[in-house]
């Protein structure tokens, strides 16, 4: 059991659990360059390279809940070790797709990445909550945020040295001008090059699977409520009489969404700048580096010098004015050895403003729901959804006008969670 566990042992199963979240991260993140490769090799438009997301994050929606179950019947570990199995089985599948250049078979490798992805994060979250004081877990989901978009800015950056050669800009510009099977042949090679990292990926998934059944991370048991939710009791019959929940999961869906557009995105608006796919790689790491300095300020700041509820609103509004900063400031800057127009680091600058959200927004939406609060956690888990559908009305947008205009997508997403940082989460009643 988790409270007989020695102080060394704690720290060994946070370390393991940080491996994890590193690895969440790593697998997340390298979307953002995936979108623009696919893109190329496979020849798509906007919103058809934007399915990238939707079908790796869907699976979280449509996932959660039997990973729930899953995890019910076999226990946490072997829980882990499944999903970790599962994600080797979806990179595996990257290699006929490779070999085929069948975009549809990569979207079913991503969505069986997600699915793996999806029941390790129903796992890991239970874990690092428990895994030490209860008034230091903030704390250690902090942590656990640096880890994973540290993991964010290394992976374009390593997907990038791996599977793409600085001969490639030539090859991206002369695309147009080769004939329909000089070009086949090149995009061929192109999307090949990703069969070798991958099948290294898929063994290593599968020996971190072995690795987590026989590692000393203990056993937990969640089938009886903790003593304060025990106590914490109701006179509500329903998850839907809580409006601070549901208005809380329309939050967390907005939430992702911006992030993941933030960081999706950002490399096809650099495009749109003329600058290459060689050197947009670092441009969502950049946005990752934001959002890490704003997990350092959280665990500084809060809760000495502000609330969590403040924190929270300042985001979600600098979220907002920082959106309309992408759309319409222009100035070309020399910063950072790019020359480019100002709004995309504006674009970085949201990796800031969304550091904080998702950690304001649980508790507020988890407050006072007694023994539906395991229920409404599920709830809010599945609207990571949000990832899968944001991209693609997005992706939408930038084939109907541009890149930038498509931006306005943000908008009304922090004007929603403006108003619950503010005032949604106080509501009681539907009244």
């Amino acid at each position: 059991m988790i409270s007989s566990l020695s102080k060394n042992q704690t720290r060994i199963s946070i370390a393991i659990v940080a491996v994890m979240f590193f690895i969440f991260g790593f697998v997340s993140w390298i979307n953002a360059i995936l979108i623009p490769y696919f893109k190329i090799g496979c020849e798509l438009n906007n919103f058809q390279a934007y399915l990238v997301t939707f079908a790796f994050y869907i699976s979280y929606f449509i996932i959660s809940v039997p990973a729930s179950f899953l995890l019910q019947k076999v226990g946490f570990k072997k829980g882990i070790m499944y999903g970790f199995w599962i994600m080797s089985v979806g990179a595996f599948i990257f290699i006929p797709a490779a070999y085929s250049r069948t975009y549809p078979v990569f979207l079913m490798g991503l969505f069986t990445l997600g699915a793996g992805l999806a029941i390790l994060q129903t796992a890991a979250n239970p874990y690092i909550t428990i895994l030490g004081p209860k008034e230091r877990a903030a704390q250690r989901i902090s942590i656990m945020g640096i880890c994973n978009k540290a993991a964010g800015i290394l992976a374009p950056l390593i997907f990038a040295a791996v599977v793409l050669r600085v001969t490639d800009s030539d090859l991206f510009q002369n695309l147009g001008n080769m004939n329909k099977a000089e070009k086949a042949i090149a995009l061929d090679e192109l999307i090949q090059r990703v069969i070798k990292p991958y099948f290294v990926v898929g063994i290593i998934l599968f020996l971190l699977g072995l690795g987590i059944r026989f590692s000393p991370l203990p056993e937990i048991d969640t089938d009886s409520d903790s003593v304060e939710v025990a106590d914490n009791k109701t006179s509500k019959t329903s998850i839907f009489q809580f409006p601070h929940l549901i208005l809380g999961a329309v939050a967390i869906f907005m939430h992702v969404g911006t992030q993941v557009i933030a960081i999706d995105t950002i490399i096809g608006y650099a495009g749109s700048m003329k600058i290459q796919l060689l050197e947009a790689k670092v441009f969502p790491s950049f946005t990752l580096a934001a959002t890490i300095c704003g997990y350092v300020f959280g665990i500084i700041l809060i809760p000495k010098i502000i609330s969590q509820v403040n924190a929270l609103r300042f985001c979600t509004l600098l979220g907002l004015v920082l959106t309309l900063l992408v759309i319409y400031a222009k100035g070309e800057v020399n910063f950072l050895g790019f020359k480019v127009d100002i709004s995309i680091w504006f674009l970085v600058m949201l990796g800031l403003a969304n550091s904080l959200i998702w950690a304001g927004i649980w508790p507020l939406a988890l407050d006072g729901l007694g023994k539906f609060t395991k229920l409404g956690a599920s709830i809010l888990i599945m609207m990571l959804c949000g990832n899968a559908i944001m991209p693609l009305v997005y992706g939408y947008f930038a084939d109907v006008y541009s890149v930038r205009l498509a931006y306005w997508v943000l908008f009304p997403c922090y004007v929603y969670l403006v108003f619950y940082a503010i005032k949604g989460h106080k509501i009681r009643s539907w009244k």
